[in-house]
């Protein structure tokens, strides 16, 4: 069948033109909630519209259209419910103090969801045309871009495989749809650093997998081991520290890359596992590296390092009083400071200070300078 499945595929593609695109508007649109509103509804509130482009092996990609956001038509044989052919993104558009509404390094975020279309074998797209419709698609939703620090519109690109073939092959249809949700701050009274279990047993991700990609298959797993973490400290802990290897290699923390920051005979070093296939390439995460980087003493650091540590390396830091901070990255969060780590039943304090640490709070201050166009940068994109 897999044979079968595979020979099915005759791939004539269609660029993807945003020339093309046509925009339906919602004759009675609704209008956005005000920020307060938000609270507690991360991901639950939706704008009004939605973009979306069919896709066919015989046709390539449809005219683009912004249309009335609304439910899927899908068979119960469509194979992204089937297989896990689906893969999607996580990006935000701010409105800036100058009220001018920019998107944070699209261009990252389309390249690495064309390298999950790849890996699933489903159809990719230029990623110019794709940035600008999306572009198109918040100036639509413009009044859904909320103002005020912390606040932003959440973009959730997506490609599922559509057509209805309960083989395993190469899909011959699929669907490439953005939604967005207007949110507020992850932490809206200032940081919270959570309790995370260093988990020995479950596995997020291993070298030749897929971990590198923003597929949906990565995550539905990785549920059960909080709920199992939780239990464990009798409710403290809200995520997981994935690790890899007999020798507890550290990997991700939850759905965000993990950066720890150690003093060693080098000075100060900040430390995020390299991109060996197993890691997401989060556009947090390079964005951290990139600033850290240009200027590691103006971020309290000495030393910055992509390689492979360890729990043991992270227990004897601790021991020694070496340990700084320890941090989680990403879209949703941006930072999300770690103060305890339990590990083989033992707990390991990280001083925060009841907050963010000296690092974690200048990468914040600094990322949010560039969300918001307030820095030189350019990472900003206006829309």
């Amino acid at each position: 069948m897999l044979r079968q499945a595979l020979n099915r595929t005759s791939r004539a593609f269609s660029s993807l033109d945003a020339s093309k695109l046509k925009i339906e508007r919602c004759a009675t649109p609704a209008q956005p909630p005000a920020n307060e509103a938000l609270v507690g509804q991360w991901g639950r509130i939706f704008s009004p519209h939605m973009l979306r482009v069919d896709w066919t092996a015989s046709d390539g990609w449809s005219a683009p259209r912004i249309q009335p956001h609304g439910p899927l038509q899908l068979s119960p044989a469509a194979m992204t419910l089937h297989y896990a052919l689906q893969c999607f993104e996580g990006m935000k558009a701010y409105r800036g103090d100058d009220d001018a509404i920019r998107l944070f390094r699209p261009d990252l975020n389309a390249r690495r969801m064309t390298s999950s279309l790849q890996r699933l074998a489903m159809p990719t797209f230029d990623e110019t045309a794709f940035v600008e419709l999306l572009k198109r698609y918040v100036e639509v939703e413009q009044e859904w871009v909320p103002r005020g620090e912390g606040h932003s519109m959440y973009l959730r690109p997506t490609c599922v495989a559509t057509d209805p073939f309960l083989g395993v092959g190469v899909p011959q249809e699929a669907t490439l749809y953005v939604i967005a949700s207007p949110v507020g701050p992850y932490f809206p009274d200032g940081f919270k650093p959570i309790t995370v279990v260093a988990d020995t047993v479950n596995v997020r991700a291993w070298p030749g997998g897929a971990g590198d990609t923003k597929i949906g298959g990565n995550y539905a797993p990785t549920i059960k081991p909080v709920l199992d973490a939780a239990a464990q400290t009798d409710g403290r802990a809200q995520q997981v520290l994935f690790l890899f290897g007999d020798d507890h290699r550290v990997t991700e923390v939850g759905s965000m890359n993990v950066f720890v920051v150690l003093r060693t005979a080098s000075g100060v070093e900040l430390v995020t596992a390299p991109l060996s296939g197993d890691i997401l390439p989060g556009v947090t995460r390079r964005s951290i590296l990139d600033l850290a980087r240009a200027d590691p003493a103006s971020v309290g650091v000495d030393v910055v390092s992509e390689r492979v540590f360890t729990m043991p390396e992270v227990v004897a830091a601790s021991r020694e009083g070496r340990l700084l901070e320890v941090f989680g990255a990403g879209t949703a969060a941006v930072v999300c400071p770690v103060r305890e780590v339990v590990y083989q039943g033992s707990s390991i304090d990280v001083p925060t200070g009841g907050g963010a640490g000296p690092v974690a709070s200048e990468l914040w201050r600094r990322l949010s300078d560039a969300h918001y166009g307030r820095d030189a940068s350019g990472w900003a994109v206006a829309i």
